[in-house]
């Protein structure tokens, strides 16, 4: 059972890392094109942009971290949980809010579901 855990949390954080791709690019793209299409000023553009990098970066860093948890957890190595639950919480806590003021809208999925992934993959127990 670990061992499906230890898999699932692997797939959590290469989600992580794939979507982290998508919102500094794929999202930046068309988020900048609607902000400079409604005249924003540039100075605001450019301190969203730093912003949403900041974001795609770290989303980077929390899928590295899952990543390097959970390939040493299927090596046999005793690792802790915590940082892996600190990411599930951080996410799932994230597309809650995000899901309440955003009117239900199921894009924010695109977070719960990794980060419900991230804590069902840290669940201690069960043996390879």
């Amino acid at each position: 059972m670990q061992r499906l855990r230890s898999i699932l949390g692997l797939l959590a954080g290469a989600f992580m890392i794939l979507s982290s791709a998508a919102h500094s690019l794929l999202g930046w793209k068309a988020l900048s094109a609607a902000l400079r299409q409604s005249q924003a000023p540039e100075d605001l553009i450019t301190s969203l942009g730093i912003g949403w990098h900041f974001a795609g970066f770290a989303m980077l860093g929390f899928g590295c971290i899952l990543v390097a948890v959970f390939v040493r957890r299927l090596r046999g190595a005793a690792v802790s949980p915590t940082p892996a639950i600190v990411i599930g919480v951080t996410y799932v806590a994230f597309s809650v809010w995000a899901l309440a003021v955003g009117e239900f809208d199921p894009f924010f999925l695109v977070f719960l579901v990794p980060g419900l992934m991230a804590l069902i993959a840290s669940a201690p127990g069960g043996k390879s």
